[in-house]
């Protein structure tokens, strides 16, 4: 069955854009999951734009269910997860800078560096995940480098879903299947919602986790968040 991780940045972007504490990121992570969220996801970013490193401190005791931290593996951001131990180190090639992450490892072209890497958290016992773009052959190196999972990028699947979602997720679909055949699990994130996310879980082989942030966070705005999250469940059901 496909867990459902909530991305809380979003939550965290609202706090930082009046200072202080409202809303209580460690809250929305606790209430998250109290509503059914089988994980917590964040991202720190070096600017602290959203997620502060912090954070990542304050939330350790309070994720019961799996805690998963995304980032681009600098020095900063390693040391932060071995301090931290989450269940899941999720690895993301996105530059300082980037709004938002926008593509996947080119697997082949880094692979020493995300061996290095991976080896670092595996000998701690944290799983791990490198963000890939649906490509087979990217999937199998990305095998090479010891990694336990996948995290595959969905954005151009949400971008195509609505003009032909039968070949939006063709290549997914090829990717989950190279995927098994290496023996890597499947994650999958980014601009899933409520109008694609069941027809991406229910084609998706494989599929173990997706991690849910922007989406999630806007559509509570309309239905509550522990509404929101019970129909996001529900699309993974």
């Amino acid at each position: 069955m496909t867990r459902l991780s909530v991305n809380i940045n979003k939550i965290a972007t609202l706090r930082n854009a009046r200072g202080g504490n409202i809303p209580n990121v460690q809250k929305a992570a606790t209430d998250c999951q109290r509503f059914g969220a089988e994980g917590i996801t964040v991202h720190p970013r070096p600017d602290e734009r959203h997620i502060r490193y912090q954070d990542v401190y304050d939330l350790k005791p309070l994720v019961t269910t799996e805690f998963n931290i995304e980032g681009y593996p600098s020095e900063s951001f390693i040391e932060l997860v071995l301090s931290a131990m989450p269940q899941q180190v999720t690895l993301v090639p996105d530059p300082p800078e980037a709004i938002t992450s926008n593509t996947g490892w080119d697997t082949i072209k880094n692979k020493e560096q995300l061996k290095k890497v991976v080896r670092i958290f595996k000998a701690k016992g944290i799983r791990t995940s490198i963000f890939v773009n649906p490509v087979p052959d990217l999937v199998k190196h990305a095998a090479d480098t010891g990694t336990d999972r996948i995290e595959l990028y969905t954005e151009p699947f949400a971008a195509n879903f609505s003009n032909n979602k039968e070949a939006a997720i063709a290549p997914f679909i090829s990717a989950a299947i190279a995927a098994k055949e290496v023996g890597l699990g499947v994650n999958a994130g980014h601009d899933l919602n409520l109008d694609n996310l069941k027809y991406f879980a229910s084609n998706i082989p494989n599929l173990l986790e997706v991690s849910i942030g922007h989406a999630l966070i806007a559509d509570a705005l309309y239905f509550g968040l522990e509404n929101t999250i019970q129909m996001y469940l529900k699309q993974l059901r």
